[in-house]
């Protein structure tokens, strides 16, 4: 965290990359005070509005202020993708830990589970398990879940298979330690900080996945504000001059998911300077 803190008094990058994600953040946790409009409330004679002091976003084409739907979708996307985030952490580093310490058939099988999976482009897997499942923002996590597993399991097996030639760890072995005792003590110390990197680029990827979900109809559904499916809405009347309709939702994807990269990227190059081939999307 040290490390962390004085690199970012002194990475513009980093900076922007945390104050961009702090905004979004805020606006997510906080919004709702600041602004208490209802993101469901209709009012037709205030239909399509465009940005003003009573609605710095706008209106859309029922008069739902776009600046409470804005902080309900980032709600929405930033509490779906950290929930994604963490349980591809959990299963697909579990696995890989398991599947490098213990090895054998264990780690063949999995490895092949893994493999198929990635034989798949992620966004279409995402897409294939939504459209199986239904609609919704259950499938919708569910199917990105299932696409950001394999990179952990890869990330962490590989990480095992080096650490468990280091000296202390054979030397742990051999006096007995469990496999359980070597990957609390001696393994997942020293991939924490790797981890931490990967779930940056796992929290973008989510943003972006669940947005496209959301955009072709796959992922949370009307009347719930979500920016994809925003963005979606908006196209209606891109051409017809009510452009805020889509570009603010994109605005906050794009700026997002940046900010999650810059992260990532800066993380990487303090923590873990030689594994940006490892740790690519």
């Amino acid at each position: 965290m040290r490390r962390f803190l004085a690199r970012l008094a002194h990475d513009r990058e980093l900076f922007f990359g945390v104050t961009i994600l702090g905004v979004i953040v805020f606006l997510a946790l906080f919004g709702r005070l600041l602004w208490p409009l209802d993101p469901l409330r209709v009012d037709i004679l205030n239909s399509l509005m465009p940005p003003s002091p009573e609605h710095p976003m706008g209106t859309d084409d029922v008069g739902r202020d776009v600046f409470a739907r804005f902080i309900q979708g980032a709600q929405v996307s930033i509490g779906v993708a950290i929930g994604v985030t963490i349980a591809g952490t959990l299963i697909g580093g579990t696995l890989g830990l398991l599947a490098g310490l213990v090895g054998g058939w264990f780690d063949a099988v999995i490895s092949r589970v893994m493999d198929a999976i990635l034989a798949f482009p992620p966004l279409i897997l995402a897409m294939a398990v939504a459209i199986g499942l239904g609609p919704g923002v259950v499938s919708a996590a569910i199917g990105v879940i299932l696409a950001a597993i394999p990179w952990y399991f890869r990330l962490l097996r590989s990480e095992v298979l080096r650490l468990r030639t280091l000296m202390y760890v054979e030397s742990a072995q051999a006096l007995g330690a469990s496999n359980l005792r070597l990957i609390r003590l001696h393994i997942l110390p020293q991939t924490t900080s790797t981890i931490f990197i990967q779930a940056s680029s796992v929290f973008s990827f989510s943003i972006l996945t669940l947005a496209a979900l959301g955009f072709v109809g796959l992922g949370i559904q009307p009347p719930v504000p979500e920016w994809g499916t925003m963005i979606t809405e908006g196209l209606a009347f891109a051409l017809t001059g009510q452009w805020w309709l889509g570009f603010f939702p994109g605005l906050g994807i794009f700026m997002l998911a940046v900010s999650a990269n810059l992260i990532a990227d800066r993380l990487r190059d303090i923590y873990d300077p030689k594994s940006g081939a490892r740790l690519s999307i």
